[in-house]
């Protein structure tokens, strides 16, 4: 069972380093804003975007501590990733627009309409036994 703390330490962050998999097995880290509820974090982006494809492929992530421009700054976790649909959809939409209300409650829905796209959302849950090493510095 994971401790509801695992995931603590990134609630406070602005962004976060996802890495997600190529079929072949090849990582590819972005920079997203993520949102913690207990011992499960939530992130959204558009349909047709790479790395919710990758997600779908291989639900298996990582995910980092990073500058808004995805540098890490403290180790990865393990993580399982699931594509959110009707309410939990909904629930996770809400709490990103509270935690960042400029970008994702008006700005980032704003672009995925203008672009035609339909907002998603992924659940995130650590891997058991998963946690941040707090003791590196950031």
């Amino acid at each position: 069972m994971n401790s509801p703390r695992a995931l603590d330490p990134l609630g406070k962050q602005w962004a976060v380093l996802l890495t997600t998999y190529k079929r072949d097995g090849t990582p590819v880290g972005t920079a997203v804003n993520i949102v913690v509820e207990g011992d499960r974090a939530y992130f959204r982006t558009w349909d047709t975007a790479w790395k919710l494809s990758r997600i779908r492929n291989n639900p298996e992530v990582e995910l980092a501590p990073s500058t808004a421009l995805g540098r890490p700054t403290a180790p990865a976790i393990q993580a399982r990733a699931r594509v959110l649909e009707g309410e939990a959809s909904a629930r996770a939409g809400s709490m990103l627009a509270r935690k960042y209300p400029a970008m994702h409650g008006l700005l980032v829905p704003l672009v995925h309409r203008l672009r035609g796209n339909k907002t998603m959302h992924v659940e995130l849950v650590p891997n058991p036994g998963e946690g941040l090493d707090t003791s590196v510095g950031r």
